[in-house]
């Protein structure tokens, strides 16, 4: 059975829970994103902090990327958004043009799509060559490795929905005139090799989950569960990549203290 098999796709929360939960844990991250940053706590500036969202089509990424970055300071982090390469960047590797926008100390990155399109859609799609894509798994890998070991905390989520919920998110987007836009020929299109892409994500789990970035797989046939899922996953592990730089870990009533 396949890691995307495994996943239990019938979790859900109902909304009181939802939204007493998605308080909680945005007050928290929230609280260890200002000690990231050495405006709570020591002072002490911590690693960078990069979360990366892959997934098919209308699983849900860009409501994942709102509850974590939504009550945020947007001084304090950066959204990006990657489609296909230009032909500038075709010019250069094919991690070159993720490079500048990689987070520094103390700073917070979110990436909707990212370097593993070149294990994804350029290798369903026939943009990239066997050997191509291939060579990525360890590129990518040495890559994680290379930027965690310097200094960023590296979260990357993998959000899975089933055929049926995905063509009743594609059904809700046509209808929304406020929506359309977000539902391309191609969005279409690629529902057809839904199974491809299934067996290039397990391929690639096989390959680039490492202990410095393991993959999170969030079954997001229920938005709620998801974000919710997506929001306490990120707290853990950026918990985790304190300790690894060996800055104290918040307790959350220190909030409550502070507050008085």
């Amino acid at each position: 059975m396949t890691r995307l098999d495994k996943l239990d796709m019938a979790k859900r929360l109902d909304r009181d829970e939802y939204n007493t939960r998605l308080l909680a844990s945005q007050r928290r991250l929230l609280q260890l994103r200002l000690h990231l940053e050495g405006q709570m706590g020591a002072a002490r500036t911590g690693p960078g902090l990069l979360v990366l969202f892959e997934g098919p089509d209308a699983a849900g990424k860009g409501g994942a990327i709102k509850v974590i970055v939504g009550h945020l300071d947007p001084r304090h982090f950066d959204v990006q958004s990657y489609a296909a390469p230009t032909t500038q960047e075709k010019q250069h590797h094919f991690l070159w043009r993720f490079w500048k926008e990689i987070p520094g100390l103390g700073e917070m990155s979110v990436f909707d799509r990212s370097w593993y399109g070149r294990v994804l859609v350029e290798r369903v799609e026939g943009f990239a060559s066997a050997d191509e894509w291939s060579r990525g798994f360890e590129s990518i890998v040495d890559f994680e490795r290379t930027l965690v070991t310097e200094g960023v905390i590296l979260v990357k989520f993998w959000m899975h929905v089933s055929d049926d919920e995905q063509l009743r998110r594609f059904n809700a987007r046509a209808a929304d005139p406020l929506k359309q836009w977000k539902l391309t020929t191609e969005d279409w299109r690629n529902r057809d090799k839904n199974r491809e892409y299934d067996a290039a994500a397990e391929e690639m789990f096989e390959h680039t989950d490492h202990p410095l970035a393991p993959w999170e797989v969030i079954p997001a046939e229920q938005k709620r569960y998801a974000r919710i899922a997506v929001i306490d996953t990120l707290i853990l592990r950026i918990e985790e990549g304190m300790r690894r730089w060996n800055l104290r870990v918040p307790d959350i009533a220190e909030i409550a203290d502070a507050i008085g």
